[in-house]
């Protein structure tokens, strides 16, 4: 069987102008991942990731650490397929009609650094709002939209994968979620409660024949974990 290896990117910059950046934990975490998978002598047919920047940072700095270590690595390819989902598209649709129930939302959303408790909390209840498909407004991705093209992105890997090649894909929470919704055939609200738990550069494995797909591990953070450093535990 083959292997494909989802690799959620190093933590971005949460409350910056720019949350697509990796900030210097997010490099930092992206190396030590770097580092543990050449020393596991773990080599892969091919590499990919979505074309956001946190991401494609991510897969630059493992494979530079791969380098280091003089070992050899597939160049990296892009595909679209892999982004996440546009959360501000979806907060900047959906709030409007959560502001009655939560009159205070603007303000914690506008300063999420700061209320990062409270953001959490709202932004779970619009993700669920999204989910369900009732708030859906012309010009956004719907959740189904969104699984649909992540789908279109897993065929495609598939159809061009020899049946022991080791893939590695760079990506996202939303991304990694939509994914195990899929094979799993959690519901959407399970699915994305495990989302949550994702942890910055942690592997999720998949094993596959054809076109049949299943989950071996998720979550895996043993990379960060072995340095007894629990700052480097971080999800966003």
């Amino acid at each position: 069987m083959g292997s494909i290896y989802l690799i959620r990117h190093g933590q971005a910059s949460f409350g910056a102008d720019d949350y697509d950046v990796l900030s210097p934990m997010g490099i930092r975490q992206a190396e030590i991942l770097g580092t543990h998978l050449a020393q596991l002598g773990l080599s892969f047919d091919r590499c990919l990731s979505g074309n956001l920047r946190r991401q494609q940072h991510t897969a630059e700095a493992v494979m530079d650490q791969f380098k280091a270590a003089g070992q050899s690595m597939a160049p990296l390819e892009v595909d679209p397929a892999f982004n996440e989902f546009d959360a501000d598209a979806v907060i900047r649709a959906l709030l409007p009609a959560l502001l009655p129930e939560e009159p205070e939302a603007l303000h914690v959303l506008r300063n999420a650094a700061q209320n990062r408790g409270e953001f959490q909390r709202l932004f779970a209840l619009i993700m669920d709002r999204w989910l369900k498909g009732d708030y859906d407004t012309p010009g956004l991705q719907s959740w189904l939209g969104f699984v649909e093209q992540v789908q279109s992105g897993l065929h495609r890997v598939l159809d061009q994968a020899g049946n022991k090649d080791r893939i590695a894909i760079f990506t996202s929470g939303g991304t990694i979620t939509a994914l195990l919704h899929l094979i799993t055939q959690m519901p959407a609200k399970q699915a994305f409660e495990l989302n949550w738990q994702i942890v910055n550069t942690s592997l999720n494995q998949l094993k596959f024949r054809g076109r049949e797909v299943a989950l071996a591990s998720f979550n895996s953070q043993a990379h960060l974990q072995l340095l007894q450093a629990p700052e480097l535990i971080t999800y966003r």
